[in-house]
Parts: structure tokens; sequence; C-alpha cells
């Protein structure tokens, strides 16, 4: 029987998608679970899998045209079965003038992955980067692995010496008001977060976490492990925060008109900034994964979000989150909800301070750590339960090796 693809709707506020490029041509056999397209929303490019067998009968998106959330872009039919003629009226719409404009779908996806003799090196965020400022990639240098242009570099790029356009001014541009287009992935931040605060009642509540512990806890664990497998602070974080949800599994749910969805696996987002902006992706089922593998997970997961290369569930299959600015010598903050988590855990810096311990002043590694809650599902009393929960493991860390 044909099975009709659709649009999947990857992440909360996606409206439409685009293909960039398709892995199977029409006619060839497809696995459950294989890449069958590289999608582009407004934050990332997106790995599609198949998610049955069969044969690809028809492609009915093509590369490079917009399509709304649900509407149908492929059919999969069984081997030896005709496509169904009836196939539901595409809505989807014409390629812009940005689409139209850009390189060829092979340059557009990732060519480390499937580069052509000639080819530019560069993932699909520094890609559309240059698209939107108008950016010749090969006037570039790439940074990354084998020479591959990032997004960085894009960013980074000054033309050396860049003709006047029609609409430039003679004027310094930094000593006069004007406007600065916002990218898609500005927008989208926008749009998220400013539902969020709106739709959702936030609280907060915040605690001083003792790290003491769990610092010499990592630098045992790093000094007897390779370097590239080394876990951070935030592994530590990640882990505690699952070990948490599993008691207090309200945190991990979402609020649903008349209803709580109770997740049952644990995916625990982390916010990744990159130079374009935030991206939230997760680690799935991490109450079932070891420290090392959260570690693991985590350092392929920042690598994969920078080059484009995050699958659907990593996107938009989420069920809680943690943002940490400690890296920016940041003491304390209060994140604001990704839906449709029912909390976020906001941490700082890990620093010294002086601290009373049985009537005696010493010094010790602390952490301040905020707890960002959607009232609609969750009171104070409860937050303070599972904040002081993940306080208190990370307090006596042993509980993390568990």
């Amino acid at each position: 029987m044909a099975t009709n693809i659709v649009m999947p709707k990857m992440g909360y506020d996606m409206r439409e998608g685009t293909v960039v490029r398709w892995h199977k041509k029409e006619g060839e056999t497809v696995a459950r679970g294989e890449v069958l397209a590289d999608i582009e929303t407004d934050k990332a490019t997106v790995e599609f899998e198949a998610y049955t067998n069969g044969v690809l009968g028809k492609i009915v998106a093509a590369a490079g045209v917009v399509v709304p959330v649900g509407e149908l872009i492929a059919v999969i039919t069984a081997p030896g079965e005709d496509v169904p003629d009836n196939l539901p009226a595409s809505k989807a719409g014409p390629i812009s003038a940005a689409v139209s404009a850009a390189p060829s779908v092979s340059q557009i996806v990732d060519s480390a992955r499937a580069a052509t003799p000639g080819e530019v090196r560069a993932s699909p965020i520094a890609r559309r980067l240059a698209r939107e400022r108008g950016v010749n990639l090969d006037d570039i240098t790439g940074t990354g692995p084998g020479g591959r242009i990032v997004e960085k570099d894009v960013l980074e790029y000054t033309p050396s010496a860049a003709p006047p356009t029609a609409q430039a001014s003679s004027a310094d541009p930094n000593t006069q008001s004007h406007l600065v287009e916002l990218s898609r992935m500005r927008q989208a931040i926008a749009r998220v977060t400013a539902d969020s605060k709106r739709d959702a009642p936030h609280f907060y509540v915040t605690a001083e976490v003792d790290m003491t512990k769990a610092m010499n806890l990592r630098r045992d664990i790093n000094e007897a492990i390779p370097s590239e497998s080394r876990v951070t602070v935030n592994d530590l974080i990640v882990k505690a925060a699952a070990i948490a949800l599993a008691k207090h599994p309200k945190f991990n749910a979402s609020f649903q008109g008349e209803s709580l969805r109770m997740n049952a696996s644990i995916n625990i987002g982390i916010a990744i900034a990159l130079e374009a902006g935030l991206m939230v992706p997760g680690i799935g089922d991490c109450a079932g994964k070891s420290l090392r593998e959260i570690a693991a997970g985590s350092k392929d997961l920042i690598e994969r979000a920078n080059s484009g290369h995050l699958r659907n569930e990593e996107y938009s299959e989420t069920t809680f989150s943690v943002s940490n600015l400690g890296m920016y010598d940041v003491e304390s903050f209060a994140a604001i909800i990704y839906p449709p988590h029912a909390a976020v855990l906001a941490v700082g810096t890990v620093k010294e301070q002086a601290v009373v311990r049985n009537g005696e002043l010493s010094v010790a590694l602390t952490m301040k750590a905020t707890l960002s809650t959607d009232h609609r599902v969750a009171d104070g009393a409860e937050a303070a339960r599972f904040l002081v929960e993940i306080k208190n493991i990370l307090e006596n860390p042993v509980t993390l090796l568990l």
C-alpha cells in the first residue's frame, strides 16, 4: 500500500520547510530509518529519515520549493505497486528569488558529504548566510575540516574591495540610524520566545549548588579517559537533570489544553549558541545513558548542529532543556521556556566562593542554577523540590555514575 510522505513538523514553531536535496531517486528502494532528504527549516538543515520501507514512487516536492508542514512531498510504494492517481493537491509555494538565485542543490547540501570536483566545500548554514549577505563562497577561506567553509568564516569575512551598491550611502552606516533585516533564524527565535512568554506563565526558583565534589569527579574522570572523550560541566548537569526528571516526571511533561502530556522518554535539549542564533537540539533517552554516553552525545550534537546535520527527532522531540552561560562568566540568569516544554534549567559559571561549613569559613566551588517553570504544569513547591533534587545529585555526584 502506498504511503504519503508529508513535510514533517521539525520543531514547535515550524510552519514550512524546503527540501534542499533528495537522497533517493524515483524508483529506488528505501529502507525505514534511511535518510530520504535534507530539509531546511528556519533554523537548520535537518536529515529527514524514511518512516517506512518500499520504493520511492514519486517525488512531489522538487528541491528548492517551499512546502507547508503536513503537505505531500513524496510517495513511497510497495515494490511493483503503481503510484496512486488521486494524490492530494500540493500547496507548495513557488521558488523564492533567494532560492532561484542560489547555487545548485548539490552545492547547498553539505559538500563534505556530497562533494564534486571543483565544488566549494561549505556547510548548509554557511551557504545560507553567504546567500543572505551576497557573498561569493569562492572568495572565502574555510577553516573547517579539510578547508570546509563554516558559519564563522562567512560571518568574519570582509571583502577586500567590494564595489559600492546602488543602495550604498557615502555616510558611515554606524553613525546613522538604519534597519538591519533579521535572518530567518533570528525571526524564528523572536517568534518562539514571544509565544512562550505570552502563553506560558513563567515563574522562577534559584538555588546555589556546591560543585566541589562534582568538579573533582569530573577531573578524575577526564584524567582516566582520552581527551576527545572528556566530560564537561554541562554533561554533569544534563545527567543530573535526567536522574531528577525520572523522579519528577511533571517537569518532563508539556501542557496541552486541559491535559498534560506525560512524555515516556527523557530527551534533554541543549541550548547551542551559533553565530546566527540559538538552537536547542536534544540528546534522546538520557535516562538510559551513562555520563560518558551523554558526554559523547553532547559533543556529537554540537558538531552536527554547527555543520547542519541534525536529525529530525533531535530537533523536534526534546522534552526538557538546559541552558548554560557559565563559559561567559555569567553568574546567574533566567531562561525562557522552549515550547512545548514545561521547564528549562539555566546555570551560570562555577566559581570559587567563601562558604561557611560547620561554623568555619572555607572555600568551595559554587554554581547558581535557576529553574524556569510553566505555572500551568507545576507549582512553586514542586519546582523547589525538583531543583533541590538536581542540587543534591550534583553535591553527591557518585549518583551520576550509578
